[in-house]
């Protein structure tokens, strides 16, 4: 079991209250921020508002997304305990070892290796098994690795990108930021059926945006 002993009762109570005032409302997506400890993932200056509902920064110049925003798009995944999950822009690692506790496996792919490494460390120390961290350019996806039941892009594209969907399983959920600059951009959720692609407008999202190509750390 991971260890929320990082967060007292109170702490707990304003976090949870805060998800859910931000429409947050499934029992297991809640249950696994719960136990998943924010506080983990932010370090240096910013660590003192972990808890905080607040996009902050991490290394490489990306960012760790709100957690009201990683509920939401953890919610629309709507993930089964049997699914196999990609998620593009592993981060901080926090969105990862939140679907940890809702999926069958994920794989997490970021073109910074320093991110992966340290996410990786995270997750080592919290004995999260079922995670595969991968360095590459996750705009491409994982084809070796394909189909995925869902798929969750962390990183800003203009349109969901191709070779995702197409490694998304018929029936598969991807849950994606599109917009073509940070201060216009929407999530979208895919749902691929075999009549085709069925596209819902979630909620005004500001992300970093989705690079092709590996990063220089």
């Amino acid at each position: 079991m991971v260890d929320f002993d990082m967060m007292d009762a109170e702490r707990v109570m304003q976090f949870l209250f805060a998800l859910r005032s931000k429409g947050v409302t499934d029992k297991r997506v809640l249950e696994a921020m719960e136990f998943i400890d924010r506080g983990l993932f932010v370090k240096g200056h910013f660590a003192s508002r972990a808890y905080d509902d607040l996009p902050l920064p991490i290394a490489c110049g990306q960012t760790i997304s709100q957690p009201g925003v990683v509920g939401l798009m953890t919610q629309a995944l709507k993930v089964r305990p049997r699914d196999k999950v990609l998620e593009v822009g592993t981060g901080s690692g926090y969105q990862a070892a939140i679907l940890s506790q809702l999926a069958r496996r994920v794989y997490t792919v970021d073109r910074h290796r320093r991110l992966v490494k340290e996410a990786r460390r995270v997750f080592d120390r919290l004995d999260l098994t079922n995670i595969t961290t991968i360095v590459g350019d996750g705009s491409f996806g994982l084809p070796d690795q394909a189909p995925f039941d869902r798929i969750v892009v962390t990183a800003a594209a203009e349109d969901p990108p191709g070779p995702l969907l197409a490694q998304l399983r018929t029936g598969g959920i991807m849950v994606v930021p599109v917009g073509q600059s940070d201060a216009v951009q929407r999530l979208i959720k895919v749902t691929k059926s075999e009549a085709g692609l069925e596209y819902e407008e979630l909620a005004p999202v500001r992300f970093v945006p989705l690079v092709e190509g590996l990063g220089q750390d």
